[in-house]
């Protein structure tokens, strides 16, 4: 089966794939419509692209300038595997007339080494430390893509979205902090037409898992603010002002609550959210607030009740990289339910929601891997609807799709009426 993410199959024409993917983007951006020789994640590139109004005969922005630039950098968490990339990239890139590139999770370059001649040659289009080349300042191309889609993918000459950046082929992979799955950025390697092949993709893909591989020998850095687990935890752990609590199972509701609510509750709002419609003595949630005060300090607040400080709470980060358009990133990020034995209504809300967000984005991706991923968990190994969603998505005659099937056919007994013979048109 064909690798989506490699710019040309076994034994392709260079020279004609070029031509033949310049005729459909000159077609493309004249009627909006992408011929079937485009590759799929070309082909979606070239519609985000196309729907942020980029000028494709365009450059890509330059975002920081030399101070500024020096500042972020410095403060950057890759700036700590620059060596790495140096070592397993930068002799490749000078040898081989390519350039070495690092940007971060907004496809803001960090980094660009190389050649001097080949450098003069990419400050042409932008391709410069501090330019913005993500999907809709620059279009489509592999630094840009890979952080959209957080996948590793290879751009050949005229797949790209801007005319400039057709001369160059570049592959890159994304890279994420090993402690919490966040995006980073990514690894590039540009250069000419012969990049084009398996060997560069894979160098730049082993290059981010022995980036994410050093990180995770690094001591953890600080913590900048209060952080809130409560992903897959029965009671959840509060971080901050350098201390690790955990929380009792009422107090865990109630921080989940006030993180997901940062203007506050009142009293009676705070109860609903708790209690429902059981009938519960104010004393109650007043003498249990009191004891979260204790445990809390100034971090608690009153009138309405609220948090003093922003909070970085982990079930609210699944749905940011859900809204950035980062489904990995995402299904990373969740490790379970929030709070699974919590039954105070408006934590059991908060929980559905964030379920349910990301259960639709990982449907949504279409990924065989992330639709493996999620049918393997406790949680969604009996969910019907993303097995037959898996099962759509992998190639008929597959070993996995067989499975699949089987796994929909067993779900289906416990789901299905009487008359189950849509599970033989399925398997069908």
């Amino acid at each position: 089966m064909r690798n989506p993410w490699l710019a040309l199959p076994a034994g392709a024409d260079p020279r004609e794939r070029i031509s033949q993917n310049g005729r459909a983007w000159d077609a493309f951006l004249g009627n909006g419509r992408v011929g079937a020789q485009v590759r799929g994640v070309v082909a979606d590139s070239w519609r985000r692209s196309a729907a942020a109004h980029l000028d494709p005969d365009g450059t890509a922005p330059v975002d920081l300038g030399d101070d500024e630039l020096e500042e972020y950098r410095a403060a950057h968490p890759l700036r700590a595997a620059l060596p790495l990339f140096r070592d397993l990239l930068g002799s490749f890139a000078e040898d081989g007339a390519h350039l070495m590139a690092v940007c971060d999770a907004h496809g803001r370059l960090l980094w660009v080494e190389g050649q001097p001649a080949v450098l003069r040659r990419a400050e042409a289009m932008n391709f410069v430390a501090g330019a913005r080349w993500d999907e809709p300042h620059a279009g489509t191309n592999a630094p840009g893509t890979a952080v959209a889609l957080d996948h590793a993918v290879q751009i050949f000459a005229t797949e790209h979205f801007s005319r400039r950046v057709q001369r160059w082929t570049c592959s890159a992979a994304p890279i994420h902090d090993p402690r919490t799955g966040r995006l980073l950025g990514a690894i590039d390697v540009t250069g000419g037409d012969h990049l084009a092949n398996p060997h560069s993709l894979a160098l730049v893909l082993a290059t981010a898992r022995a980036a994410e591989a050093y990180l995770a020998t690094l001591p953890p850095p600080a913590p900048s603010g209060p952080s809130f687990a409560a992903l897959g935890r029965d009671a959840a752990v509060l971080t901050f002002g350098g201390r690790t609590l955990r929380l009792s199972r009422r107090h865990s509701e109630i921080v989940a609550l006030l993180c997901a609510h940062p203007d506050g509750l009142s009293g009676d709002e705070l109860a609903v959210e708790l209690y429902g419609d059981e009938l519960v003595n104010p004393v109650t949630l007043r003498a249990e607030l009191s004891r979260l005060r204790h445990v809390l300090g100034p971090l608690l607040l009153s009138r309405p009740y609220r948090l003093r400080e922003a909070v970085l709470a982990d079930f609210t980060e699944v749905p940011a990289r859900l809204a950035a358009g980062h489904a990995a990133a995402a299904l990373r990020a969740y490790r379970g339910p929030l709070l699974p034995r919590s039954d105070a209504p408006g934590v059991a809300r908060l929980r559905r929601l964030v379920e349910g967000q990301l259960r639709a984005g990982v449907r949504a991706s279409g990924d065989p891997e992330l639709l493996g991923a999620w049918t393997a968990t406790s949680w969604g190994a009996e969910d019907l609807w993303m097995w037959e969603a898996l099962a759509a998505a992998l190639p008929a005659g597959s070993p996995r799709r067989a499975l699949a099937l089987e796994r929909i056919a067993r779900l289906g007994e416990d789901y299905a009426p009487p008359d189950a013979t849509w599970l033989q048109r399925r398997r069908n």
